[in-house]
């Protein structure tokens, strides 16, 4: 593999989670694109970004029926670029996706209706209007993807399984059904033939094309062909094609129109909105930049602070200015008790003694009283000294928030623009803290003080802004601790990707220690080779130049029971690579330089401020909270919530030599005379552990977490051979995605939408024989329904699960099967007037007189996907057409 960054992109969150991105009235404002630091300046892009979000604006005004439309748009270049100043947001900027080509894609994490991370584009895509003939409008394209992010629909054709049996006919998938369609291959000459059909599937082989009728096409939906000048609007439930083995049926079982009005995060704004009266005004564009990075520590140093807790502060503020904040970044640090003062004006990293000098200010006495509004004006006055406000400014406010009443500073420190980070430091601090994080799109964190604990180190490690340049951002490859009197012996595993600026930071509780680090070479490192702090207790060995690729190894060694911990830090080698009544998923994207990166070991671990600790595999399987099986995204549900705030780490580890890049797939169509074809799907070494940390707090509603029905299955799938049917399924869990579930109840009719929506009058087949495996296992059931099957049938199918208190699942995804026998001729198939047709474009081909080809593209996404929303702009070209 080559040498680029693995991270991991970590979110915990509710199923109710709210975005930046507002619906003010009947205009969207608060809407970021952000471009990359690795796209050279070009000016013509910002034209571009307003010329598509202008035109998507009415496109979308005439998509919902005149009721919404783009109002606000802000546009965030680089800091390498001639600008502004950067405005209040916090974004994901993002590399190209190699996967993708110079498609664009939007992320989505969640279940259906949920919305999405991002909508990435690429400066080709933008700038090169070639591709307004291959995809279509940009601005059409713009609103299909932000169906994706804003309201969690997914697209409605099918790139693995473009065709499918219906009543004895072979269909395409499609919304909507009234898509008239026909078949052929197209031969090396130009001219078409009918379609073969494979005699195991008796579907049309990988050659078949799909072309469209463009003088009968309809004007839905966006999800399936945006790109055609005829689709105007969303698939409603009256013309729904509800058979289709789209990721629209398997992941919502409804219209694209129904979820956004009646699932989405604007479903009660939209269901009360009147359409305007007239079409809308073009959005107003605020272009705005990125500068250096801004931060202000602002530490608490009353008398609760004592003992341990201001060495702790002390220790992970050292290792903030050390080894995280990134050269040419400004930094300033106050303090506060009962009175608050300045430690640092705003001081630019530019060397090494610089960050040494600023590390010697840090606060080594507590006293007084906790007076954390002081502190908060003093660390805003700070951030004022480079250019009068703090717009778009950091604050990192550490406190562990006792006997001082902060509401009456939230607001103006809200109001200041600033982005503040907010590390709770005891179970006992205010709940405005969370407010504030929240109201400003900073981080909350909350770690506990014990000593054996690195969740303070963790918490200032987490706070890095990423800028698209993965080479300066450091990556936390281990993060451990134990109370010993004895050995404190690990493995640190440092691979081809990252291995610049390493070092390993020794905190010890009472006396220094024996330290034994080896290389992978056998290289010895001990007391000579490191750094000694021990009014700060601690030891620190700093690798020079790029660290040796392999397994290191770290002994520990005290002769009194004492508290040690860990912490391991590098960077990449180069460039080129709620209130407890609803569940929490848990998300961790895993990808190398946006590759997704799959069959890897993803472990989630939950420890709460009591003490209390869960440990989660995370999966990528396409079932239970996974939206999408092998994207790189691994999810879970996290059921055991207890009140309080809990800290959350993600570790990831190479699986026995199997993780692996992701193998995507792309789709599209070209238009030939009268008709258009679609055209088939073409398909386009890993770190071994790497760890990501945020906190959450959850204040349950009643004396006991709820019991969660099992998770709804999304993934059943069904065959007919001869007589017997053949069901496949993930197994689902006792609660959600946890344990094991019950029973199952399936149930079968000839009538899709009597199953999807009174699912008790189905069929029923006997289950008795059926033992729910534990969640994540593949199921299989094999049955005869006594009754003969005729040829060209189709029958659909449905489970439900239940658990031990009979709380039930929601209805699986409708899965379908059809019984086909292959004819005397079954070689091929053939549509009407597919002769003439065929000479006629034929003629046309080879005359090349009164035809031309126009191409444009449609992507069937085999991968597609909480936070503020970005809309990413990067520089990198890729190999897909549109998500």
């Amino acid at each position: 593999m080559d040498s680029r960054m693995v991270f991991v992109l970590l979110w915990m969150l509710l199923l109710s989670t709210s975005t930046g991105i507002k619906l003010d009235g009947n205009g969207y404002v608060d809407v970021v694109i952000a471009i990359s630091s690795k796209v050279p300046q070009d000016n013509r892009l910002i034209d571009k970004i307003k010329k598509m979000a202008t035109e998507g604006s009415l496109y979308l005004y005439h998509a919902l029926d005149e009721k919404v439309y783009f109002r606000e748009a802000t546009i965030l270049v680089p800091p390498q670029w001639n600008g502004t100043n950067f405005t209040k947001a916090r974004t994901e900027i993002d590399n190209a996706n190699p996967s993708y080509g110079f498609e664009p894609y939007t992320k989505q994490y969640g279940e259906c209706g949920a919305e999405g991370e991002y909508i990435h584009f690429t400066p080709e895509y933008l700038l090169n209007d070639t591709f307004i003939e291959l995809y279509g409008s940009r601005g059409r394209i713009f609103v299909h993807e932000w169906a994706h992010l804003r309201w969690g629909v997914f697209d409605e054709c099918n790139g693995e399984k473009p065709f499918y049996h219906s009543n004895g006919r072979i269909e395409a998938t499609r919304c909507s059904k009234n898509i008239k369609v026909e078949f052929y291959e197209v031969t090396a000459g130009g001219s078409l033939q009918q379609c073969s059909i494979d005699p195991q599937t008796l579907l049309p082989t990988e050659g078949c094309k799909i072309f469209l009728n463009r003088n009968e096409i309809t004007n839905r939906s966006i999800m399936f062909l945006p790109g055609l000048d005829a689709v105007t609007t969303f698939c409603h439930e009256n013309d729904h094609n509800y058979e289709a083995p789209n990721m629209q049926n398997k992941k919502c079982g409804k219209a694209t129109w129904t979820v956004i009005f009646e699932d989405s995060v604007d479903k009660d704004a939209l269901r009360s909105l009147k359409p305007l009266q007239s079409p809308p005004p073009p959005p107003s564009f605020k272009v705005v930049q990125r500068k250096q990075r801004v931060v202000c520590l602002i530490l608490d140093v009353s008398k609760s602070m004592e003992g341990s807790r201001i060495l702790q502060q002390q220790q992970a503020a050292t290792h903030f200015l050390r080894h995280i904040i990134e050269d040419q970044a400004r930094v300033g640090i106050a303090s506060f008790s009962t009175f608050a003062s300045t430690l640092s004006p705003l001081t630019t990293i530019d060397s090494d003694t610089t960050r040494e000098n600023l590390i010697k200010l840090l606060p080594k006495v507590a006293g007084g009283w906790t007076k954390m509004c002081l502190g908060l004006s003093q660390g805003l006055q700070i951030l004022r000294e480079d250019n009068g406000d703090a717009l778009g400014d950091e604050i990192v406010f550490l406190t562990d928030g006792q006997t001082d009443n902060i509401a009456g500073c939230v607001q103006s420190a809200v109001q200041s623009g600033a982005i503040i980070h907010t590390l709770a430091f005891s179970d006992s601090a205010a709940p405005e803290l969370t407010e504030m994080a929240i109201k400003t799109g900073g981080k909350f964190l909350s770690p506990n003080d014990k000593t054996t604990s690195n969740q303070l180190m963790d918490a200032f490690a987490s706070l890095t802004l990423s800028t698209g340049d993965y080479t300066n951002e450091p990556v936390q490859l281990e993060s451990v601790g134990a109370r010993t009197s004895d050995w404190f012996n690990g493995t640190v595993s440092v691979d081809q990707t990252v291995g610049n600026k390493t070092s390993f930071v020794i905190i010890y509780e009472i006396n220094f220690p024996s330290v034994y680090i080896q290389s992978p070479s056998g290289s010895v490192y001990t007391q000579t080779n490191l750094s000694h702090d021990v009014s700060q207790k601690t030891v620190t060995l700093n690798i020079p130049g790029t660290t040796e690729h392999g397994d290191w190894k770290y002994s520990i060694q005290t002769t009194i029971l004492q508290a040690l911990t860990l912490t391991v830090t590098s960077q990449a080698t180069q460039a080129d690579f709620s209130d407890g009544t609803k569940p929490m998923i848990m998300f961790a994207e895993v990808s190398q330089n946006y590759r997704p990166v799959i069959n890897a070991d993803v472990w989630a671990t939950l420890e709460s401020e009591t003490g209390s600790v869960h440990t989660l595999r995370l999966l990528d399987n396409g079932a239970g909270a996974d939206a999408f099986q092998d994207d790189g995204i691994y999810s879970r549900y996290f059921i055991k919530m207890v009140n309080g705030r809990s800290s959350l780490k993600v570790r990831v580890k190479n699986q026995d030599g199997q993780t692996r890049f992701a193998v995507l797939y792309i789709h599209g169509s070209v238009e030939w005379g009268i008709y258009t074809y679609l055209w088939g799907c073409q398909p386009p070494l890993i770190p071994e552990a790497e760890e990501e940390e945020e906190s959450f707090e959850v204040t349950l509603s009643g004396t006991a977490p709820p019991n969660f029905p099992p998770n709804r299955i999304t993934d059943l799938s069904a065959v007919i051979q001869e007589d017997t049917v053949l069901l496949n399924w993930t197994a689902p869990g006792e609660d959600l995605d946890q344990g094991r579930a019950k029973s199952y109840e399936i149930r079968w009719s000839f009538d899709l939408k009597m199953l999807r929506f009174n699912f008790s009058n189905g069929y029923s087949v006997n289950t008795t024989a059926v033992s729910p495996q534990e969640t994540g296992s593949v199921e299989q059931h094999s049955f005869n329904l006594n009754i003969t099957i005729q040829n060209g049938t189709t029958i659909f199918f449905a489970v439900q699960s239940e658990d031990k208190q009979n709380a039930k699942s929601e209805t699986s995804n409708i899965a379908q099967a059809s019984k086909i026998l292959p004819g005397p001729k079954s070689s091929g198939i053939s549509n009407p007037d597919m002769n003439f047709t065929g000479l006629v474009i034929s003629l046309c081909v080879v005359t090349m007189i009164i035809c031309f080809i126009v191409v444009f593209a449609v992507k069937c996404r085999k991968l597609s996907a909480q936070s503020d929303m970005a809309l990413i702009v990067s520089n990198e070209c890729q190999n897909n057409l549109y998500a």
